[in-house]
């Protein structure tokens, strides 16, 4: 079975997302396409949690280890390969099923983007560099002095935000603000979407986060992590901010014990599923909702199935 619809599945870390869109690539003759930030780097594919060989095998899947540790990958970007994705799916008379837990590249695709365009790369050594120079608190203040609706909105210690506003206006000579003023850029009808949320409670999320980076560890994720942490990255890039890289470079780095760095990437990871559930909760409008994480549940595939 292929349907026209564009299937969406969203929701936190560890709540099945990847399960469910396995199982719906199986039923629907699909492609399971990424739509989150950390599985495009494919010098992390313990951490991430990116798909196994096995999973590969099932069904095809696209936008996943893509990127080397070093490259800035961005919404805008991924936006557009998304759509190439989507299109090539359905010329093959295929299912495009995006997933993921990136709340931003999902509202992206599903409400359309600002029409923002990239920063260059000169422009974003400049405001690292007045980082250095100033502080946050420097920046800050000179985004105050440009756009005060985006200082208003934004906390003093929200630093990769700061930088962003910052960045925008000096490539631009425009102020955030202003680009968020202009209409979105739609990609595609929301009728043609089928969107799904994942939204398990909070203490059964928890449990499975902890068993998970349990697992990851067990798979080799220290080894992955160590070699990473080789390369001498600088800790801004999105790869190098993935959960447990941080926390194991801690370790590495002789600062703690390798069980409390365990302990603190569990920590990280609840709180970073907290803030998805939050999102989701708040800017998602799904048609289909999973009150519990997903485990092979046949009757809600079938229930998506019936709908499309």
């Amino acid at each position: 079975m292929q349907t026209s619809k564009i299937i969406v599945i969203a929701g936190p870390t560890a709540s099945g997302k990847s399960g469910l869109a396995l199982d719906l690539a199986k039923e629907l003759d699909g492609v399971v396409i990424n739509a989150d930030s950390m599985q495009v780097y494919k010098d992390i594919p313990i951490l991430a949690a990116s798909p196994s060989s096995k999973d590969l095998e099932i069904a095809p899947h696209k936008l996943y280890s893509i990127y080397d540790a070093s490259y800035r990958g961005n919404v805008v970007e991924w936006v557009d390969l998304c759509k190439k994705e989507i299109n090539s799916a359905r010329a093959k008379n295929k299912t495009p099923i995006v997933v993921g837990g990136t709340g931003l590249y999902i509202e992206s695709l599903t409400k359309g983007t600002t029409p923002i365009p990239e920063t260059s790369e000169d422009i974003r050594k400049k405001v690292e560099t007045l980082l250095k120079e100033e502080g946050l608190e420097g920046l800050y203040n000179r985004l105050k002095e440009i756009d005060i609706e985006t200082y208003n909105r934004l906390k003093p210690n929200d630093t990769t935000r700061i930088k962003r506003a910052l960045e925008i206006y000096y490539d631009t000579n425009k102020t955030l603000s202003y680009w968020h003023s202009l209409p979105l850029k739609k990609i595609y009808d929301p009728k043609e979407f089928c969107l799904v949320y994942i939204k398990p409670p909070r203490d059964a999320l928890d449990v499975r986060s902890r068993i998970r980076f349990d697992i990851m560890m067990n798979q080799g994720a220290l080894d992955e992590a160590k070699k990473l942490i080789s390369k001498n990255l600088p800790d801004e890039l999105p790869c190098m901010r993935a959960l447990g890289v941080q926390e194991l470079k801690l370790y590495l780095n002789n600062k703690c014990l390798l069980n409390e760095a365990i302990e603190l990437a569990k920590l990280h990871t609840r709180q970073y599923a907290k803030r998805q559930t939050t999102w989701f909760n708040n800017r998602f409008e799904p048609n289909f909702c999973l009150k519990a994480c997903y485990d092979n549940d046949k009757f809600f595939v079938d229930d998506i199935k019936k709908a499309l």
